[in-house]
């Protein structure tokens, strides 16, 4: 075989340097991608975590508080305040008489 062929040949199943390369950063930048992700997952994870904590703390101190709160008052019904619109008439026309 002559250079030509030799040098053609070899080529042939070569990759360029420059294919080289590219792969390279691609996989550097696969690399960092996957690190970041891995990173952020795992923040996320522990940031849910203690949000989690934190909601049932809340809630637990709210529903003490719930508990010792003294249950409210009911308002006992006046004598007076179930009168019909015409017992109030007439003890308003009474009144204005007696003044």
């Amino acid at each position: 075989m002559n250079d030509k062929a030799q040098s053609a040949a070899s080529g042939v199943f070569k990759t360029p340097a420059k294919a080289d390369k590219a792969d390279a950063t691609t996989r550097a930048a696969r690399e960092i991608i996957d690190r970041e992700r891995s990173e952020r997952d795992a923040k996320t994870a522990r940031l849910r975590a203690l949000r989690l904590a934190k909601e049932a703390e809340e809630a637990a101190v709210r529903d003490e508080a719930e508990a010792a709160k003294p249950a409210p008052k009911t308002r006992a019904a006046k004598s007076g305040a179930a009168k019909s619109p015409a017992k109030k008439a007439s003890a308003k026309g009474s009144k204005v008489a007696a003044a």
